[in-house]
């Protein structure tokens, strides 16, 4: 890949990143590493550098938004993101010892993971006068939950580069009986504080390219416009449901692929 050629395929990975995440609301990371991989030619460690990077100003934008809406639980966030940005350092350290090949494959099987995931979410009926004592008045009794939450998504996040709402929507609905839309919403700002952590993290092993990273932002920002647009015309339901499937099938890729070069390195 020349010169040249990086600014250019950043800005459409970008915008691809954007598409996903403007119409899902989710999954954008979910892409942003095979792309960043095998579009952009990026070793893995830079990969997940840019991929924090992205994240983090896509979901800072989010956050923003839902905060503005009163969809952000501030107390249940900070405490969440305290523990998830040591998870993170966790995480960073552990991707150090692990073979790219091995860490490709292991993202294939998140990927699945969270593409099921965002199904799932798309078979749910919120009740709007659902209420949480954990997102109201967050209690003592709630804060063990939400460590634990935290920890699971720093580690993830640090290792793979991913966001984790796939994680923390389900956990936050399901274990602390948060709304959906409020889930949502608290998840941003968590997703944000822990990916700057990451980047900070990975900054010492995969110093950060800004002329690629502006590109990939620039697409990501005209990507998220685009997406809103498209699921504004057509069925959210569909469209999420539609990016799970391209979601499993990049994964099925992904982990032949590696299985692949894995099993020739050891012939």
């Amino acid at each position: 890949m020349t010169g040249g050629e990086a600014p250019v395929l950043a800005a459409v990975a970008g915008s691809l990143v954007g598409l996903s995440l403007g119409i899902t609301g989710s999954g954008g990371s979910l892409i942003a590493i095979p792309l960043l991989v095998y579009v952009l030619g990026t070793s893995v460690q830079e990969a997940v550098s840019l991929s924090l990077a992205l994240v983090a100003a896509a979901a800072g934008i989010g956050a923003i938004e839902s905060f503005q809406s009163g969809l952000v639980k501030v107390k249940a966030a900070l405490l969440l993101s305290g523990t998830g940005m040591i998870g993170g350092w966790v995480g960073v350290a552990g991707h150090r010892l692990v073979r790219e090949e091995i860490t490709l494959l292991l993202f294939g099987v998140l990927m699945i993971v969270a593409a099921g995931q965002m199904w799932w979410r798309t078979t749910l009926r919120e009740d709007p006068q659902e209420r949480s004592i954990c997102a109201d008045l967050f209690p003592r009794t709630c804060w063990l939950k939400v460590s634990g939450i935290g920890m699971v998504v720093g580690l993830l996040t640090g290792f793979f580069g991913v966001g984790g709402g796939f994680v923390i929507v389900p956990a936050l609905t399901l274990l602390l009986g948060f709304p959906m839309r409020v889930a949502v919403g608290t998840s941003l700002l968590i997703i944000t504080l822990i990916a700057l952590t990451g980047v900070a993290a990975y900054a010492r092993l995969a110093p950060l390219d800004v002329r690629v990273l502006s590109f990939l932002i620039a697409g990501a920002v005209i990507g998220m416009l685009a997406g809103r647009q498209v699921s504004r015309a057509l069925s959210p339901t569909l469209l999420t449901r539609a990016f799970a499937v391209v979601a499993w099938a990049v994964a099925v890729i992904l982990i032949g692929h590696n299985l692949w070069k894995i099993n020739g390195g050891i012939l």
